[in-house]
This record gives structure tokens, C-alpha cells and sequence, in this order.
């Protein structure tokens, strides 16, 4: 079965505008959290994200996409023009039909949705623009990204939440096993307006801490609930044989994955995370002890994390792997954030390094192995990212080195 690689990198994080500049503040334990300066966020409980610093979109974008695009949508474009360009490739220097786009996507343009409902309730119809038709959609961001690169090839979205990063790199995956060359994939969002603030808040998991540093705590006895964030990373999968005939650069192949929904509540039954994991192990060929590595989801909601470090535990055993949340320098980036993780774990395949999570001091109720204080070197070669949506969902993928 023809293996899909990684070959290009496009990153929007608020703790790094570009793939160098987050892995670098990743490294060096720089936190993008902070007060939100979007909107004024002082009415409401909460009151910090992680927000993208430095994003002029003047600087990266033409003029003519800004009157009808929303901010997450410029983060998705500039993610998927930096992906393309780290790839070393023009989509449209391929045969029609051969690329597509598949993004995750949590909500849409929620803040060009909102400017736009205000101007109908305070001015009419007449003021709404025509762009609102589309720029707050949720698969908005695909439909951008195959329009600016011509890429015509099969294309969708996936609404899961925070698995959705993980869920759009599968779907693509499957298409290029079906005979698709390429595919940009991966999830950038961003609901940072009131719109989108009390939409999060609904969850009841969001931090409502003042301190940027004791806001987002997972796996710490202190966890109170995440901090939310925007931005994420968008990826170039590609068809492994082509990536070699052109010379390309791989980062790592995507080797396995699955992904499982949690019963009813209440019902008895277990939830499906442990399911997921060992599924994926299996879909890559490999078992527990092959997995170097584990990026978390890390909730940082007190029974949510005892429910993945139990599920980490009863697959590696207490304590008996790596498990690094970079997260915690951006906040939880709904349909970003496994993505993210996922660049998180082919960087740290190509450096040997482990990233450390900030701010934490590990719970040793949790009885996991997490990786805090500086990144600890180690040979990577082989990682996995789990990811958990709300409602249910668990989503879980093997990176590793392609050689």
C-alpha cells in the first residue's frame, strides 16, 4: 500500500508566527497565552487565549482576498502558502485533478459572522456584506485554499473538534492510498469575538484563572480547565514514491491511525481512548513498545486528564513512556490544535528532542511520565498524537521517521 509522507510545514501558533519561530519558542518554553486583546473580554469569566502574535495579513496575502475573508481564514491561507513553499512544490505543476485540500474546522468565521449580524441588526440588510454568504462556513478554509492554489482534486472537512486535526490528515491519507498525489491537510481556527467566546464557554471546561501561567495546568493537581487558542498547522501530505522521484524533503510518514466516540454517559460501558490508541498502534504495523513518544490531549480538566493518563497507562504501563504537551504554551486550538501536535512530533523525530510542557508540575496521581521543565533529548523515531473532541470523540495517529 503506497505510504503517505509529510513534505512541507505551515504553522500559525500563538507562540510562534512560522514553523521555525513556534519550534523555536516551543523549545525555549515561550508561552503565547495571554490576555485577549481581540475583543474586551473583561465581562466575561474568562479572560486569556492564545492568541497569534505579529499577524499582519497585509504582509502575506493580496488585497483583493481581505474584504471577504474572516482572520482564521488568513491564518489557514498564510499556514497553507508556507506549507506549499516548505514542500517545494506548485500545485499547479501537477496533473488536474491530483491535489486536493482537507481541513478540520470547529466553527467557521465566526468573527467576520458576527461584525456582519451587527450590521443587520443595527443597519439593515442593505449592509451585510455578500461575502458573509461564505467566510463564515465552516469548510470556508478548504474552499480557500483549493480556490488560491487551483487544486481540484477531492476535498472536504471534518467538524470534530479538537480530533479534528487528526481526522482531516486520515481523510487525506485515504485519498492518496486511493491514487490522489497530494493533499494540504490539517486544521487553523480561531473563534476569538464574543460570538465565538461564549460559544467556547458553553463547554464549561474553559479556565477562568487571571494568571497566563497558572491558567492551563493539565496534568497538574491544580488543572482548572483550558485556555482557548487560535491558529494550527496545515501539512503537505504526499504519495511516498512521488515525494521521492521529485527529491522532495520528508519529514516523517504518516503511519498509522483510528479513531472511536465514547458511549452515553451513564452507560456503563468504557470510554474509547485506550480503543483508539491500540487500534492506531496496529493500523501502523508496530506495538506499544515501538512508540517513542506521546503527544497528549491534555484537557486540563481534572477527570478528563485522569481518563487519558489512565488509558496511556494500561497501554505503555505507569510511567512507561515520554508524554509531552507542548500545548501548554498555546492554549487548546480546537481543530489547530492536533495538527500542531502532529508538526510537534515530526520536529521532535528530526531534532531528538522531546518538547517539556510550561508551568506544569506533574500530579503523581496521574503516574505518567510527563516531560516538563526543558526538552529532554532522546532518539524519536516513532510518535504518537492523541487527540479527543467534545461529545465524544478520540482520534489517535503514528508519526515516524521515514527512513
Amino acid at each position: 500500500m503506497t505510504a503517505t509522507v509529510v513534505t512541507g510545514l505551515g504553522v500559525t501558533s500563538p507562540n510562534g508566527l512560522g514553523t521555525d519561530a513556534y519550534w523555536r519558542a516551543t523549545l525555549e518554553g515561550t508561552s503565547g497565552i495571554r490576555p485577549v486583546s481581540r475583543f474586551d473580554a473583561t465581562r466575561y469569566p474568562a479572560r486569556l487565549a492564545g492568541e497569534v502574535p505579529g499577524f499582519v495579513p497585509q504582509d502575506h496575502l493580496p488585497s483583493r482576498l481581505l474584504p471577504g475573508t474572516d482572520h482564521m481564514t488568513r491564518l489557514a491561507l498564510t499556514a497553507g502558502d508556507w506549507a506549499l513553499a516548505d514542500a517545494g512544490i506548485t500545485p499547479g505543476d501537477l496533473p488536474d485533478f491530483a491535489a486536493g485540500v482537507i481541513t478540520a474546522a470547529s466553527s467557521g468565521g465566526f468573527e467576520f459572522g458576527q461584525r456582519e449580524l451587527e450590521n443587520l441588526w443595527s443597519k439593515g440588510s442593505k449592509y451585510v456584506s455578500a461575502y458573509q454568504s461564505y467566510a463564515w462556513f465552516y469548510a470556508v478554509n478548504t474552499g480557500q485554499l483549493s480556490i488560491r492554489n487551483g487544486m481540484r482534486g477531492p476535498s472536504g472537512v471534518v467538524v470534530s473538534d479538537q480530533a479534528g486535526g487528526l481526522d482531516a490528515i486520515a481523510q487525506a491519507r485515504r485519498q492518496i492510498r486511493k491514487g490522489i498525489t497530494l493533499v494540504v491537510s490539517g486544521g487553523v481556527d480561531g473563534s476569538l469575538c464574543p460570538w465565538g467566546w461564549v460559544a467556547q464557554m458553553a463547554s464549561d471546561r474553559m479556565s477562568t484563572r487571571a494568571d497566563p501561567a497558572r491558567a492551563y495546568l493539565p496534568f497538574d493537581r491544580d488543572a482548572q480547565g483550558h485556555v482557548p487558542g487560535e491558529g494550527g498547522a496545515l501539512v503537505i501530505l504526499e504519495n511516498a514514491e512521488h515525494a521521492r522521484e521529485r527529491g522532495a524533503h520528508v519529514y516523517g510518514e504518516i503511519a498509522g491511525y483510528a479513531a472511536t466516540t465514547d458511549p452515553r454517559p451513564g452507560s456503563g460501558r468504557p470510554l474509547g481512548l485506550n480503543r483508539a490508541i491500540r487500534l492506531a498502534i496496529a493500523d501502523a504495523g508496530l506495538t506499544p513498545g515501538d512508540i517513542d513518544v506521546v503527544f497528549a490531549d491534555a484537557a486540563g480538566v481534572r477527570e478528563l486528564d485522569e481518563a487519558e493518563a489512565e488509558a496511556i497507562n494500561d497501554v505503555f504501563g505507569e510511567r512507561g513512556i515520554p508524554v509531552s504537551v507542548p500545548k501548554t504554551m498555546t492554549g487548546r486550538l480546537y481543530s489547530g490544535a492536533a495538527s500542531l501536535d502532529v508538526t510537534a512530533a515530526l520536529l521532535s523525530i528530526r531534532d531528538g528532542l522531546i518538547p517539556a510542557a510550561v508551568n506544569v508540575t506533574a500530579d503523581p496521581a496521574h503516574r505518567l511520565d510527563l516531560v516538563t521543565g526543558t526538552p529532554r533529548p532522546a532518539a524519536v523515531r516513532t510518535a504518537l498524537v492523541v487527540a479527543r473532541g467534545y461529545g465524544g470523540f478520540n482520534s489517535a495517529m503514528v508519526v515516524r521517521d521515514a527512513d
